[in-house]
């Protein structure tokens, strides 16, 4: 019987605690946990490799994940689940305070993690700890021989030292199959300048680099050319933009899962599907995945556990 096509996504999962004019709510979250689910509701069977807690807060984790039917290995959590208080400003953006165990978050790789990415298509790395040489290590053995989509996705409030996790973030981007960065990623680990990173990505071996950037789309650069995509016009309001770039690099990783673009025609539907994944993303609040099609789907666990 043929093996079904498969992916890993390494990184963060968490509950997202936020506080804004409507009250105090939570959802499930963590860019990782996102784009996990996400490429498991673009039909890509996916596990989950994070660390979560034994307590309530992973309880939730875990019910989502299975709502959503991604596998998750969990990695000992000492300091319980990750949280991050997320606060809106006048414009809707948010910033983020992450607990201890955000902050001080690892992954072990044991046989269980091992045995699924050696058998996954594509690892995709969301939100690590590259600026802690330890974890670097340890990701790059278990990856080894796997081809990987990576995102550096950093936030300040668990950005222990800044050059260090350039170090690290560039030693994984090296010969990746696809590198996401965005202009935050831009303006908090190097000069602001997104098409210089861009181009310091594909001198470094990335085959693929996706920028994005916010209102002016995105632009994958290849070794078929160079592409850009406008933002995606689609009906109803904008609610909440942070799930925008988790969606698109699942719609992007889910792609190079199975059947591969082989074409500058096909990477360019790619990135044009991925953006209209990530516009109807933007019309419901939170990181969980929305397609064009499934605008009006509602139901347990579409908000979060």
């Amino acid at each position: 019987m043929p093996r079904t096509p498969h992916a890993v996504v390494i990184g963060d999962a968490l509950i997202d605690e936020i506080h804004d004019s409507g009250g105090v709510r939570e959802l499930v979250g963590g860019a990782a946990l996102n784009v996990a689910v996400g490429m498991r509701r673009l039909g890509i069977p996916c596990t989950l490799i994070a660390m979560v807690g034994d307590d309530e807060a992973g309880a939730h984790i875990r019910e989502y994940l299975a709502d959503h039917d991604v596998t998750l290995v969990a990695s000992h959590a000492p300091l319980g689940s990750s949280r991050a208080i997320v606060r809106r400003d006048a414009n809707g953006e948010p910033s983020y305070v992450f607990n201890q165990a955000a902050q001080q978050r690892s992954i072990h790789y044991g046989d269980e993690a091992r045995r699924a990415i050696a058998g996954a298509d594509l690892a995709v790395i969301s939100c690590f700890p590259f600026d802690r040489q330890g974890e670097v290590d340890t990701v790059a053995d278990a990856l080894a021989g796997t081809r990987v989509a990576l995102d550096p996705n950093p936030r300040t409030g668990m950005l222990g030292d800044r050059a260090e996790f350039v170090r690290g973030f560039e030693r994984m981007a090296q010969g990746a199959a696809v590198v996401k960065v965005g202009a935050d990623d831009a303006a908090l680990l190097y000069d602001g300048d997104l098409d210089a990173l861009r181009a310091r990505l594909r001198v470094l071996g990335a085959e693929a680099v996706l920028a994005t950037a916010g209102g002016d789309g995105a632009i994958l650069e290849l070794d078929a050319g160079v592409l850009t995509a406008p933002i995606s016009e689609l009906p109803g309001r904008i609610v909440d933009t942070v799930g925008a770039g988790d969606a698109t690099l699942a719609a992007v990783a889910a792609g190079l899962v199975g059947a591969r673009p082989e074409s500058g025609e096909q990477w360019r539907l790619l990135l044009e599907r991925a953006m209209d994944v990530a516009a109807a993303t933007c019309r419901s609040e939170g990181g969980l995945l929305r397609t064009p099609e499934s605008l009006d789907e509602a139901g347990r666990g579409v908000n979060g556990s």
